[in-house]
């Protein structure tokens, strides 16, 4: 198996809570979100981020505004919905759950120190 490969398939996973996280701080522009994601070595592509910006939209999840820019067209500025906040709670409790199993699972498992263990 491919190692590169499967960290690229665990951080695909956990994107949609990410970029939730960071849209509930503010009202983020798309290009502003990569870079947030970049900074915490979670690298996406506009490929990536512009599908998965429209399904969270379509769901209700985001909605965003125009404003106008000094440098070209309007630009679209994405902002958490309320349905967006308590589905991001959701999915954080989820997270912290997941994290938590994966990291037991991996203390018994083997002798292997999590960066959690001190």
């Amino acid at each position: 198996m491919d190692l590169e490969n499967a960290k690229a398939q665990m951080r695909k996973g956990v994107l949609e809570l990410c970029i939730l996280a960071i849209i509930d701080e503010e009202e983020f522009y798309p290009s502003d979100i990569i870079e947030r994601l970049k900074a915490n070595d979670l690298i996406v592509v506009e490929g990536t981020l512009y599908p998965l910006l429209t399904r969270l939209k379509n769901d209700g999840l985001l909605d965003y505004t125009w404003r106008e820019s000094n440098a070209g067209p309007p630009r679209k500025y994405f902002k958490i919905t309320d349905t967006g906040r308590q589905f991001l709670e959701a999915l954080t409790l989820s997270w912290q759950k997941l994290v938590q199993s994966v990291d037991q699972t991996l203390q018994n498992g083997n002798s292997i120190k999590t960066p959690f263990e001190n």
